[in-house]
């Protein structure tokens, strides 16, 4: 088998995801990749609308005889996590992803592959596409900009849908089928600082926390990486107690929804305590490595010597923005009580940055219970009030409550025993999947999530299981062919 995705099976579905893989679609720049799927829709011959935001809406009628069928929402949004290796050169606004296959996976070469979501876009389109298929009425929604600001889901004109099943295909482990999902909300907090002149007989250094692995906020939140931001500043405490260092810059994370993988700081040494300092930096590299020996094997924690700063933050803010930081909750927060291995409630904190004059620190909150999201809210709110930041919340949105008598759901397990010899996991999710939005828009929908085995969303490492594709393709035309009556 050659290395091109395009010519492994089903071939519809991966031509049509090998087509996304050259068109930049990082959220909120994804509009050829919506002139790409409302252009499969045209050349289909099918009924193509574009709304206000950027949603597709294509619809496809029943097959002969299956005119009586419940109708279907096949949803997935176009848009892809950005995020390269820090040596790769890549620009995700004008740059193709460079897919390879290994090993029975596809992977990106230093960068994420947008199979998140783009193997459900694509699999969308190859049933809309493919005229051998036996399915009830189709309506196949591609959102946009799920991953920073759930716009497209947000802004859904309601009953502009008729359909009344959703199937999401945004999950992430083929052979189980999720019927919930957490809430979220953004965490903004904001220090605003004064010049400080730099010091004299003082030394500029540049400290670099590279080689993490980094990873899906909601999905990889509970398997104990390291937090770039957490532990630069956990060095960035000691090192200004013990040695007298200044800060002068920080640039840590991107994204909200994905685990910080690198983070950088820019500051100033007494030129006496260079050793200590470097020796500090020596320190505590063993202790990350030691402590996270299991998860981060290329964490690499290093200081440069670099030119001065032009000025340095005032020193009660650095302390107080320093201390807030060491003291912020990371990582799991609470487990579900109710079902085994779900994460509950997290926060990750994604961005800590300087810009300006200004420190700008942001998380993500996530739970499946919202007074438990709330309390967590609170929680950063007085912390960071206490600590001089300006706080505030904003990108709310709803979780998805599990329905165990779910029509659609019942079908879908029936259809995976008998193709598979199995019946599938049901699961609730601990991400933002839209269902929750989309609930809250058309409340009468039967929903549940399923898709093929995706490992590291929203990281370079980012990487689809191909014989995972193939199944969750058997199981989605078996379930189209088998959507309960009206």
């Amino acid at each position: 088998m050659e290395n091109k995705i395009e010519n492994l099976e089903p071939g519809l579905l991966w031509k049509h995801f090998a087509a996304l893989t050259q068109i930049p679609r990082p959220s909120k720049k994804e509009r050829k990749a919506v002139e790409y799927v409302a252009g499969v829709g045209r050349a289909l011959g099918l009924e193509t609308l574009i709304d206000g935001v950027g949603n597709v809406i294509i619809r496809k009628p029943a097959t002969a005889g299956m005119e009586k069928h419940k109708g279907v929402v096949l949803q997935a949004h176009v848009d892809m996590v950005p995020q390269k290796n820090s040596d790769k050169e890549h620009n995700f606004e004008t740059d193709p992803i460079e897919t390879y296959i290994e090993e029975g996976w596809v992977k990106a070469k230093g960068t994420t592959l947008g199979a998140d979501n783009g193997i459900g876009v694509a699999a969308a389109l190859a049933v809309l596409a493919d005229k051998s298929l036996q399915h009830g009425p189709i309506e196949a929604l591609f959102t946009v900009d799920e991953e920073t600001g759930m716009t497209g889901a947000n802004n859904l004109q309601v009953g502009v849908l008729q359909g009344e099943i959703l199937i999401n295909m945004d999950s992430e482990d083929e052979g189980e089928l999720y019927v919930g999902c957490a809430g979220g909300s953004n965490a903004n907090m904001v220090f605003s600082f004064r010049e400080d002149k730099v010091g004299t007989a003082v030394q500029g250094y540049r400290v670099a926390l590279t080689g993490l692995k980094g990873g899906h906020s909601g999905m990889d939140i509970n398997l104990g990486r390291a937090n770039a931001n957490k532990l630069l500043f956990r060095l960035l405490k000691e090192a200004v107690s013990l040695t007298g260092a200044r800060l002068a810059t920080v640039d840590g994370g991107s994204l909200r929804n994905a685990i910080p993988r690198e983070a950088f700081a820019v500051l100033t040494v007494p030129k006496e305590q260079e050793n200590d300092f470097q020796n500090l930096v020596k320190a505590f590299s063993e202790v990350f490595r030691a402590e996270f020996a299991g998860t981060e094997p290329d964490l690499k924690l290093e200081a440069q010597a670099c030119d001065l700063p032009d000025f340095v933050m005032e020193e009660l803010v650095q302390d107080d923005l320093i201390n807030a930081i060491q003291a912020c909750p990371n990582g799991v927060v609470r487990m579900s009580a109710d079902m085994e291995g779900l994460v509950e409630t997290s926060l990750n904190l994604a961005v800590v940055k300087t810009e300006g004059h200004e420190v700008k620190a942001l998380a993500l909150l996530r739970s499946s219970v919202d007074t438990a999201k709330q309390d967590l809210e609170s929680t950063l709110e007085s912390l960071f009030l206490l600590a001089g930041a300006e706080v505030w919340f904003d990108g709310s949105y709803p979780g998805w409550k599990p329905n165990m008598q779910s029509e659609i759901l019942k079908t879908m397990q029936e259809v995976y025993r008998k193709d598979f010899g199995k019946i599938p996991e049901v699961k609730a999710i601990h991400a933002g999947l839209e269902c929750g939005i989309l609930g809250s828009a058309y409340p009468q929908w039967d929903m549940i999530s399923f898709g093929p085995t995706i490992r590291y969303p929203h990281s370079p490492d980012e990487k689809v299981d191909i014989a995972s594709v193939e199944r969750f393709w058997r199981f989605l035309i078996a379930t189209l062919k088998n959507v309960p009556r009206k």
